[in-house]
């Protein structure tokens, strides 16, 4: 893998840079692997990466029905925070933060994190004690948040309208070292560092059956052909119950569009992210100028991928009040992810009732934030077959036996 750096884009300019290699090799699919994952999004290549680097597993096949990055990876509001309530909740995000901070080093590629700061309104006081709950529990958890008063709120993010009719701010949780990052850039990061260690990143290749024999895995059917392996993750966000349904087990999800927009490009105005979750709404501005809006998923069952005028008007007439800036801004476009969610809006990573085979699913709106920290866990969940302290508490079966890890309220405005 050649290096990128300031001196390797001088010597490039050499030869008019007809020199780079392709970032990551396509190879045909071999006819067995060590370990095959299924889906190569930001969840899917961190776990490929983490095999590789922290237990040596290399011959891993890590296989996508479309493009890689083009599902959920590519269609986030690209959100880092760890401020969750719950123990195992704040320990993997807080993993997944402290990951992102050094990627662009661990990598070689710059996924431009850029810990602006993101701030968690609270516009009633209910939502004031919940987030004094949150900032106590952060701080015996090792996680820096802190809850902020509203002159404090305005200071940090001058356009926002701190005395509104309806939902005045009252205050924030506010965590300075939470913030954005390049959701493609993450993507194509790790299937550079996978494809260096020798590992196959196989597009446009759809899993259309899972094959068994004694109860344990044996592989996996493919558009372009079939695919032995040994063990095998199931990392598909949304598609997460149509894959399980072909290794023979159900999981306790469902599929919703999470739908975001993005205004034209203005000059910076607004250098936090703002999470208002009593109006439903949350926005960050790009590094290319562009106000980066979101709300909830669609009040019913869905996979599509694409926006909806009843989204811009609901998350719009939200915002307005808290931010009467964005009235007089143009919509520059909008789509739609496709989210899984369990009931306690807590991630699944679990072993399956299929021996050797692995899930990791159930990331709802919160998927992006978790990318290093999942993929950590889900290595380690797959190299040595039973979970390490970050998924422990994170198995299929916690619905059955009613240990939930409820994150209704700190996971956000989405749920």
């Amino acid at each position: 893998m050649k290096r990128y750096s300031v001196f390797a884009i001088a010597r490039a300019a050499l030869d008019w840079h007809q020199g780079w290699d392709r970032a990551w090799a396509s190879p045909a699919p071999k006819k067995r692997y060590d370990a095959i994952i299924i889906g190569a999004g930001g969840h899917g290549l961190a776990t490929a990466y983490y095999l590789g680097k922290n237990h040596g597993i290399t011959n891993v096949a890590v296989l996508e029905k479309g493009w890689l990055g083009g599902g959920n990876t590519g269609r986030n509001t690209t959100i880092i925070r760890s401020n969750y309530l719950q123990d195992p909740s704040a320990a993997i995000y807080e993993k997944a933060r402290s990951l992102y901070e050094t990627m662009s080093q661990d990598l070689n590629m710059n996924v431009m994190f850029s810990p602006r700061g993101v701030m968690m309104l609270a516009q009633t006081e209910h939502e004031v004690r919940g987030y004094r709950r949150t900032a106590h529990a952060n701080a015996l958890q090792g996680v820096v948040t802190e809850f902020i008063g509203p002159e404090r709120v305005k200071e940090l993010c001058p356009i926002i309208n701190i005395n509104g009719p309806r939902y005045p701010v009252l205050g924030a949780l506010w965590q300075a070292r939470g913030g954005t990052g390049r959701h493609d850039a993450v993507a194509w990061g790790y299937a550079r560092a996978c494809s260096a260690m020798g590992m196959d990143i196989i597009q446009n290749c759809e899993v259309t059956g899972v094959t068994s024999a004694g109860g344990k895995v044996t592989g996996v059917t493919t558009t372009r052909g079939d695919i032995g392996c040994d063990k095998l993750g199931i990392v598909v966000a949304g598609h997460s119950g149509q894959v399980a349904d072909m290794a023979g087990f159900r999981l306790p999800v469902e599929s919703l569009c999470l739908q975001a927009l993005v205004s034209e490009p203005i000059k910076p105005c607004m250098d936090v992210v703002v999470m208002a979750n009593t109006v439903h709404g949350y926005m960050s501005q790009s590094d290319k100028g562009e106000m980066v809006i979101g709300g909830g998923t669609d009040g019913f069952n869905n996979f599509t991928q694409r926006g909806s005028f009843h989204h811009i008007e609901e998350t719009l007439r939200a915002l307005v009040e808290t931010f009467p800036m964005i009235s007089r801004l143009k919509m520059l476009r909008q789509w739609g992810g496709i989210v899984d969610m369990t009931g306690d809006r807590s991630p699944i990573i679990s072993k399956t009732p299929l021996g050797g085979c692995f899930i990791n699913c159930g990331w709802g709106t919160g998927g992006f934030k978790a990318i290093p920290g999942s993929g950590w866990a889900m290595a380690e969940l797959m190299a040595k077959g039973e979970p390490g302290p970050l998924a422990a508490e994170f198995s299929m079966y916690r619905f059955r036996e009613g240990k939930f890890i409820d994150e209704s309220v700190a996971a956000g405005v989405a749920h």
